[in-house]
C-alpha cells in the first residue's frame, strides 16, 4: 500500500487544531493520535508512514481530514483518452486515471503529491482556473475579467 507523506500528517494536524483547538494544555484524541505518528516519523527521519500499519485512531483522524480534500485532480481535459501516457490536463498516468476509483486514500494522496511537485500539468498553469477547489469562498478575482467588464472611463 501507499505511504502517507509527513506533509499530509501535518495538514491533518492543523485541520484538527482548527476544528478542536482544545484547552491549551491537553490534546484531543484525534490530535494526540496524529501527533504520536508525526513524532515517530520525525524521530526516525521518515518522510512517509505506511497506510496499512498506521494506528487505527490516527488513520481515522487522517481520513476525516482526507475527506475534506479534493478527490480527483481531473480538470476535464483528459489527453490519456487521446493516447497520451501522461495526461496533459491533470498530470496522472494512464494507469492512474484508469485505476483512480480503486486507489486507496494513501495512493490518491501520493499521486496528488507527485503531480503537485512536478507542477507541469495544465491544472497548475494553463487552465488553473478550472482547478480551483472552492470551499464556500468566492473564487480569486480575475483582473483581466474585471477590466473587460468595467465600463470605459471618461476622459477629463
Amino acid at each position: 500500500m501507499a505511504g502517507i507523506h509527513i506533509t499530509d500528517i501535518e495538514s491533518a494536524i492543523n485541520w484538527w487544531r482548527q476544528r478542536a483547538p482544545g484547552d491549551g494544555v491537553s490534546l484531543g484524541p484525534e490530535l494526540r493520535a496524529l501527533a504520536e505518528v508525526y513524532a515517530l516519523m520525525v524521530f526516525h527521519h521518515e518522510a512517509e508512514c505506511d497506510e496499512d500499519s498506521m494506528p487505527g485512531q490516527a488513520l481515522q483522524a487522517w481520513l476525516r481530514w482526507y475527506d475534506t480534500t479534493p478527490d480527483a485532480p481531473c480538470i476535464a481535459i483528459c489527453s490519456t483518452s487521446q493516447g497520451d501516457e501522461l495526461c496533459k490536463g491533470c498530470g496522472r498516468s494512464f494507469d492512474e486515471v484508469q485505476n483512480w476509483p480503486v486507489f486507496t486514500p494513501g495512493e490518491k494522496r501520493a499521486t496528488w503529491r507527485r503531480i503537485t511537485l512536478e507542477g507541469t500539468a495544465w491544472r497548475f498553469n494553463r487552465y488553473a482556473e478550472r482547478a480551483i477547489e472552492l470551499r464556500g469562498e468566492a473564487p480569486p478575482p480575475n483582473p483581466d475579467a474585471a477590466e473587460r467588464a468595467a465600463p470605459p472611463r471618461e476622459s477629463a
